[in-house]
Parts: structure tokens; C-alpha cells; sequence
């Protein structure tokens, strides 16, 4: 989905080329005087410049009526804060080639038999069951 950033900013582009478009239609067809010589200004820049603007007003709307996300709040870095205190009591337990830290009833581990504890091992935790709190 795109964003209102996004939107508003194509919107104007999509505008102003329309604007330019259509200035450029009215400038040569204003030199015409016979209604024939006049058709070509009006089939290559008026009518394109015309549907440009309407499609870059269709565009600033789509802009204005999506709600604005707030930023992302960023990740401090590893080094600066310790990580957080556990959310459960008991072991915490991985699979011996495993990655992440899991609690000992997390369903990606129960009744695994090769499950073991993570000791001091520094490993990341489980989406599924969250053993410590973000």
C-alpha cells in the first residue's frame, strides 16, 4: 500500500506536468488562427495536460485521506542497554543448532528430547512464545 508521502508528492508532479502541458497546448494553439492547425496542439498537449491534472488532484485526495502512520521507533543498538530481564520462571531451552532462545513449554520445543538449556549463550528470542519482553 502506498504511502501519503508518496501520493502527495506523484499528485503534484502528475499537476504541475499537466499544468505545463496545457500552457504549452494554449501557447501554440494560440498562433493558429484556422481551427485544423489548431487540432494537433490540442490532441498532443491540451487534452493530455487536462488528464494529467485531474489525475494528479486524484492522486493529492488519495493522499489527504489516508491516515498518517507514525515513524517506526528504532532499535537501540546491542551495546548500548543490557537485554531484558526473562518474563518467565524456569530454563530457557534451543535446539542444539538452533538461533533462538525459547521458554521450556514453548510448542516449537516441547517434548523435543535434544532441547537444551542456553547457558550463556547470547541467542535471539522466539516469536512464538516471547521469553523475555522487547
Amino acid at each position: 500500500m502506498p504511502t501519503p508521502r508518496i501520493l502527495l508528492w506523484s499528485g503534484l508532479v502528475a499537476a504541475a506536468g499537466g499544468a505545463v502541458l496545457c500552457v504549452l497546448g494554449w501557447y501554440g494553439i494560440s498562433g493558429e488562427r484556422f481551427a485544423e492547425r489548431q487540432l494537433p496542439y490540442l490532441a498532443s498537449c491540451t487534452v493530455p495536460g487536462a488528464a494529467l491534472i485531474v489525475a494528479g488532484a486524484v492522486l493529492l485526495v488519495a493522499a489527504c485521506a489516508l491516515p498518517v502512520r507514525p515513524p517506526r521507533p528504532r532499535r537501540p543498538a546491542a551495546s548500548e542497554e543490557e537485554p531484558p530481564a526473562p518474563s518467565a520462571a524456569g530454563p530457557f531451552v534451543r535446539v542444539p543448532a538452533g538461533t533462538l532462545a525459547h521458554r521450556s513449554d514453548c510448542p516449537l520445543v516441547a517434548g523435543r528430547p535434544e532441547a537444551v538449556e542456553v547457558g550463556d549463550a547470547v541467542l535471539d528470542p522466539c516469536p512464538v512464545c516471547e521469553p523475555w519482553p522487547p
